[in-house]
């Protein structure tokens, strides 16, 4: 199907005054003014709506989508927490919950505007089995959302809370990688538009995995030409664990394994010092930004705004639900245009700025080509915000007002590669998911309930 959006209030893009946009086999192929249809094409009324690029989540945890609110981790830092609420349940999911949290987390990321997952999926042990990652790739053909799919895991028990205790033996490295290559050659998708990618993203750098298995797994990924990630520098203990491991700082330590680099981004980053950013920032090396988690655990804020001015690259992402309670990326973005002002001052984040984070700069992290703007032969990822509504209709500066005003937003519809993958006046159809996930959650507790006796 090829469209023709008309009539838009204002467009996030380079282009001064643009109000159409013609899409064409899944491309961007005309901005403009006035725009005719051309024959077959589908016109969609975009009056009183901004349009934005969509925007490019690059740090998830799809699988905690049905893991919000655990009264047993509420009040809880990142250590307990990991204890209590991720490593006490992800043993027991089965691959019809993984399913439906799936379903239920890329909605939610589709409903705030996003339309890339950078899903670091870590639900792998010796005894595993395929179809629990299956059911990801499942879920988000069905949605219609570009997923990269950061293949998690660990090679060693490790030091943070709670993996011992979930009873679940891990992989080697071997199995790892054999593992990785049986998903590469199933599911990822070469090109810089492509809808599948496949990275290569072991759980932590500092605790999950031995330097010879990491050095290992960057040997695997460079091979084949595929992109790294991981958590680093959350909290101070990844730091102390480096040093009293191996003598070294996480930064140098990540570096001596081959794990540094422009193909390279982490998640988190909080506790970054001046020397480790200046350290990321010469090798290109990326964050996943994820203010909203790292504010509910009381991780802290990392660093972003002399990140960017060392020159890191900079994207955003929502962490897992489980540690956010919620998976929009509109409310991402929202936090960080705020969190930094107050560290900062006023001109510590402009809209402009935080929005391209969001968008082009979370592409560009992801090794996406053609991805994160609206331009002629760019993909056609974007967003139709309805912005007349009564919360927005106070805001002077339209197109920045969904930003501005954050959730709850009016998507209006979002398009990827060229394709409607969400309308608001459809949005009745995923009531389904109440039910689905309200049974899964019903499975889950009956599983560790047995479980924990």
């Amino acid at each position: 199907m090829n469209y023709l959006i008309k009539n838009a209030n204002s467009v996030f893009c380079a282009q001064q005054d643009i109000k159409d946009i013609r899409v064409q086999n899944g491309v961007i192929e005309e901005l403009g003014i006035a725009l005719s249809p051309l024959p077959g094409e589908e016109v969609i009324d975009a009056t009183d709506c901004v349009i934005y690029p969509g925007f490019v989540n690059t740090h998830h945890h799809i699988a905690q989508s049905i893991l919000k609110g655990i009264p047993s981790g509420i009040n809880d830092g990142l250590g307990d927490w990991l204890a209590n609420v991720p490593y006490r349940y992800w043993p027991q999911i089965t691959p019809d919950v993984m399913y439906a949290s799936a379903k239920l987390g890329f909605y939610e990321l589709l409903r705030s505007g996003a339309t890339t997952c950078a899903d670091h999926h870590y639900l792998y042990h010796a005894n595993s089995t395929q179809e629990l990652e299956d059911a990801v790739w499942q879920a988000a053909d069905e949605m219609g959302i570009r997923l990269v799919l950061c293949r998690g895991g660990a090679t060693v028990k490790g030091t943070h809370k709670g993996l011992a205790k979930a009873g679940v033996e891990p992989e080697s490295a071997q199995m790892m990688i054999d593992r990785l290559e049986s998903t590469r050659s199933r599911y990822h998708q070469e090109g810089g538009r492509a809808m599948r990618k496949l990275v290569v993203a072991p759980t932590t750098i500092a605790h999950s995995s031995t330097p010879d298995d990491l050095r290992l797994l960057s040997k695997y990924a460079r091979s084949q030409k595929l992109r790294m990630h991981s958590h680093m520098l959350e909290v101070d203990f990844d730091n102390e664990q480096s040093l009293a491991k191996y003598g070294k700082g996480i930064v140098e330590f990540a570096e001596s394994c081959g794990w540094l680099g422009e193909d390279v981004w982490f998640a988190h980053l909080v506790k970054a010092t001046q020397q480790d950013i200046n350290r990321l920032a010469e090798t290109k090396t990326g964050i996943a930004h994820c203010p909203t988690s790292n504010c509910r655990l009381g991780s802290g804020i990392a660093p972003v705004i002399d990140m960017a001015q060392t020159g890191m690259p900079i994207s955003i992402g929502v962490d897992g639900s489980a540690s956010a309670e919620s998976g929009s990326m509109l409310q991402e973005l929202n936090l960080t245009w705020l969190l930094h002002r107050t560290q900062h001052g006023p001109k510590a984040t402009s809209l402009e700025q935080v929005l391209e984070w969001g968008t082009k700069g979370g592409a560009e992290i992801l090794g996406l080509e053609g991805v994160g703007i609206i331009r002629e032969g760019f993909a056609a990822d974007f967003v139709l915000y309805d912005i007349n509504q009564p919360r927005l209709s106070g805001c002077h500066d339209k197109l920045m007002s969904p930003l501005m005003a954050g959730e709850p937003s009016y998507v209006k519809t979002s398009f990827v590669n060229g394709k409607v993958v969400y309308q608001h006046r459809d949005e009745e159809q995923y009531q389904y998911l109440v039910a689905e996930v309200r049974d899964s959650i019903a499975k889950l507790n009956k599983r560790v309930s047995i479980l924990e006796g």
